[in-house]
Formats: C-alpha cells, sequence, structure tokens
C-alpha cells in the first residue's frame, strides 16, 4: 500500500489542477475547465482520500493546540484560526472531486464504488460543519449560476450529510451486478467493501454520538451503529507513507527541531495524563503509560520525571520546573514513515464505551456502568496498545485504570480515548461536547496567558473563523474573528 502514496502525490498535483481554480470558492468549478474523460473513477479516488485525510491533520494543527496534545515550541497557545488549509482541501481538491467520481460511478453503474466515494462526501462536509458551523453546500458546484454561494444551516448540511453516509450503507448491504471493484487506488482497504461497510457505521456513531445534545440521536442510536462497526485494528483508517515520503509531524517536529526551525512538542496536559500526574498508579509496578516514551522522549536528567509544557507558558511544566519532553524521534507518530490516523478500532470502543455509560444513565460526575460498557472500556485500551505496540498487561491490571463495571466514570473513558486519539480531530469536538469540563478532562484548564487585555482571555476557541480568501471574494461570507469564541450549533 505504501508504494501507491508515490503515484497519488503525483496524482494529487494532477486532479488539484484539473478540478480547482485559482481561489477556494471556484468549488463550483470542479471540472468543467478541463476534460475528465481521461481520467478513470482509480485515478480520482485515491487524490480524494489523500486530501481528506490531509483535511484533518491540517485542522489537527491548531485544533491539537486547543486540545493541549502540544503547543509551538512546546509552550506555545495557538489564537484564533480560519484553518484554510482545510477549507481548501475540502472545497478545492475533495467534493469537486467527488462530484466527477459520483458522475462516473453512475454511468457504470459501480453502486459499491460509489457507497465508498458517498461515505468520503459525508466525510468531508461533516468535517467542514464541525470547523465553521454553516458552510456552503447547494449552491456549489455551479459558479455560473452561484458564483457567490450562500452559507448553509450548518444543521442542514450535517443532516444531510448523514443522510449520504445512510445511503453508503444501503447500497453496500446491497448487491452490486456491475462486477466493477475497488483495488490498489483504495489507500486504506485495498477495495474491501466490507471494511468500508464497518467504516461506514463507526463514522455513523461518531456523528450520532455529536447529536446526542442536541436531541438528533440517542445513545441507544450509536450502540446499533458502533455494534456494526469496526471489529479489529485491522479496520483502522490509516494513511501509511513510503521510504522517501515523510509523514509531516515527523517533518515538521522532529526535522524541523533538529535544524532549529519551527517545531512543536507536547503539553503538560497529555504528559501529565501518561505520566501519573494526573491518575497516580496504585500498583507499585507501573510508573508511567507503556505508550509515553513510545510517543516522546525524556531530554531532561536520567531519573527527572517527564514534563510537558504549560500551554501558553514560558517553557515551564505543571510543577513549575522547566518542561523537558519533545516528539521522539522514530515515534509511533513521529517516524518518517509513521501513518496519518483518521478513525481506529480503539476509538470505536471508547465511542461505545461512552455510549453504554450515557444509556445507563451516567453524567459527567456518576460513577457506574454496564458489563458491556466496560469491556468495551477495556477493549479500547488494549487495541491502543496493541496498535502502538506496546504491553499493557500491567497497566490495564492496575487499579487506577482497572477501576471495575462499578467504579468506572466518564473522565475514565475520556481520559483513555484522548491518549488513544492523540493528533485526532475528534479529540477537539469531544471537549466541544463536554463544554471543555475537567469533570471530563481531568487537569484541563485554559491556557495560559500574559495579555491581561486580550478580548480572548478567560475564553476557549470553539470553532474556526471563515478563511479570508472567502471574505474577501464572497459577498455572502462575512469575516468576524468574533465566532472564534461561539460554539456552533452541534456543541450549544
Amino acid at each position: 500500500m505504501k508504494n501507491k502514496i508515490k503515484h497519488i502525490l503525483l496524482l494529487v498535483l494532477l486532479t488539484t489542477g484539473i478540478y480547482s481554480c485559482e481561489d477556494y470558492l471556484d468549488v463550483n468549478t470542479p471540472s468543467s475547465a478541463q476534460t475528465e474523460d481521461a481520467l478513470d473513477m482509480k485515478d480520482i479516488i485515491g487524490p480524494v482520500m489523500f486530501n481528506t485525510v490531509y483535511a484533518f491533520y491540517y485542522a489537527e494543527l491548531s485544533y491539537g493546540n486547543y486540545t493541549q496534545y502540544f503547543g509551538s515550541y512546546g509552550y506555545g497557545a495557538a489564537g484564533l484560526t480560519s484553518t484554510s488549509a482545510t477549507w481548501s482541501n475540502i472545497y478545492t481538491e475533495g467534493l469537486p472531486n467527488i462530484e466527477v467520481l459520483k458522475a462516473k460511478a453512475d454511468a457504470q453503474g459501480a453502486i459499491h464504488y460509489k457507497a465508498v466515494i458517498k461515505i468520503l462526501e459525508a466525510v468531508n462536509l461533516s468535517l467542514a460543519v464541525e470547523c465553521w458551523g454553516d458552510v456552503p453546500y447547494s449552491e456549489i458546484g455551479d459558479a455560473f449560476t452561484y458564483p457567490y454561494p450562500k452559507l448553509d444551516d450548518g444543521e442542514t448540511v450535517y443532516t444531510e450529510a448523514l443522510n449520504i453516509l445512510n445511503e453508503a450503507i444501503s447500497d453496500l448491504e446491497g448487491p452490486d451486478n456491475s462486477q466493477i471493484l475497488m483495488g490498489a487506488e483504495d489507500l486504506f482497504y485495498d477495495g474491501d467493501f466490507d471494511k468500508w461497510l464497518r467504516a461506514a457505521y463507526t463514522f455513523k456513531a461518531r456523528m450520532q454520538l455529536k447529536l446526542i445534545n442536541t436531541g438528533g440521536a440517542t445513545a441507544s442510536d450509536v450502540l446499533v451503529s458502533i455494534n456494526k462497526g469496526f471489529t479489529s485494528n485491522n479496520d483502522n483508517i490509516m494513511l501509511e507513507f513510503p521510504e522517501g515520503e515523510l509523514n509531516p509531524y515527523y517533518s515538521t517536529n522532529i526535522l524541523a527541531r533538529n535544524t532549529s526551525n519551527f517545531y512543536r512538542a507536547p503539553n503538560d496536559q497529555i504528559v501529565s495524563m501518561m505520566n501519573g500526574t494526573s491518575y497516580p498508579f496504585e500498583s507499585g509496578v507501573v510508573e508511567i503509560d507503556p505508550r509515553l516514551p513510545e510517543f516522546f522522549e525524556n531530554e531532561g536528567e536520567p531519573g527527572d520525571p517527564w514534563r510537558g509544557f504549560m500551554n501558553g507558558g514560558t517553557g515551564e511544566s505543571s510543577d513549575g520546573e522547566d518542561g523537558n519532553t519533545f516528539y521522539k524521534d522514530g515515534g509511533y507518530h513521529t517516524s518518517a514513515t509513521s501513518p496519518l490516523i483518521l478513525m481506529t478500532y480503539a476509538e470505536a470502543m471508547f465511542i461505545k464505551a461512552e455510549a453504554e455509560f450515557l444509556a445507563n444513565g451516567g453524567t459527567t460526575t456518576s460513577t457506574g456502568t454496564t458489563t458491556a460498557g466496560y469491556n468495551a472500556y477495556l477493549a479500547g485500551i488494549e487495541a491502543s496498545m496493541d496498535e502502538i505496540g506496546v504491553n499493557g498487561t500491567d497497566y490495564l491490571a492496575d487499579t487506577a485504570v482497572a477501576v471495575g463495571e462499578a467504579g468506572l466514570m466518564l473522565n475514565h473513558i475520556m481520559k483513555e480515548k484522548y491518549i488513544a486519539n492523540f493528533h485526532n480531530v475528534e479529540t477537539y469536538n469531544d471537549m466541544r461536547r463536554y463544554d471543555f469540563s475537567a469533570d471530563v478532562f481531568k487537569d484541563l484548564a485554559l491556557r495560559l496567558e500574559e495579555d491581561s487585555a486580550s478580548e480572548y482571555l478567560g475564553k476557549w476557541f470553539r470553532r474556526s473563523i471563515y478563511p479570508s480568501s472567502e471574505t474577501n471574494s464572497n459577498e455572502n461570507i462575512t469575516y468576524d474573528e468574533t465566532t472564534s469564541i461561539t460554539n456552533i450549533w452541534l456543541f450549544e
């Protein structure tokens, strides 16, 4: 699979040139400027998958700072963001090519192939809503009729994304007599439609979990979906990198630091979750989460505790000493060929654990869950350990982790999901769902700020603002920095 990326990197440039125009809101002209007849579906779908993963990566460069996974040089806090690269990937490189793919699939009667395309469409649309709230949708695709696409209501677009996902599920569960298969062009599953069906159900459960607070879904709905979702780490959606092509977290944090350029380093929040500070280990056997040295390296003196950097500080850790923990060269997320991860079996199990907890009447501070919920919690941890390649036996046996069915709290589930979903945009959604609660995310606190006059002092950043490229060119999109601290409808 890794060798395919070398060809995809070229095709990304090719399809971007064919299906995008000079600025972002030329999303309305996906292909008419050039002939797409020369390209088959297999030529286009790989770049769409590639750009979809990178849309999440670009968003995480800001959102991962908000969730205190990392800071600039370890300590620098991010301000408001437009996540403009994510906008570009969705509206310039993703959705236009998806429309071309759907037309080609219709022409060939490729029902299952089109179902995968629909899944990718739902993923891109839902990400757009989660980033900006109201987004262009109904008027994109026809620049002559709609040169300035309006913003559609975010709830309407999200509902449509869920409808598209349901159509994909129905299509994959039904027959396809076209005999058109997906093969090497599938960067994730090598054309295994059964895995795509499980991915669709897992992504549906992820969306439904966010809809619980709006009344758009119930915990029981989530359980119905997730029980048809991922069954092992073999279902993980990952973009792998071959020799000669560098994982961006490696190039921007390992190579950059080694050459005295801008880099990021881990925050105190993630390190304290793993070094026994926020959740002290109780067995006397475990000193740190075994995943910690697979993610990071401790550059302090021998015997020094692992210390992450306070977000917004000046280089200190939460104990007042200098931070000493940095990304590891060759680490699970920061080797040259580490994958970019979109969704995993571990996350699926934590979705199930949370849904079981909520269905059982759980709240942000209550204790106790179902047997199925507790088993899903443990399965999520084990899946993460297996994915990283470490032995989690002692960790899983420690009573700080093995709290028992009657002792499980929401913060235990979300702690483990926070670690397992490192570098995943979904953590930002989780924090917004629970209003950045320290009851749910233990010891979570606002970034430190030296500027006491900042208009954002004491406030969490809750969404992206619209990119200036759009507000400068589309009369229907207004530039408004104050929206950065207001919730989108999904998290109100």
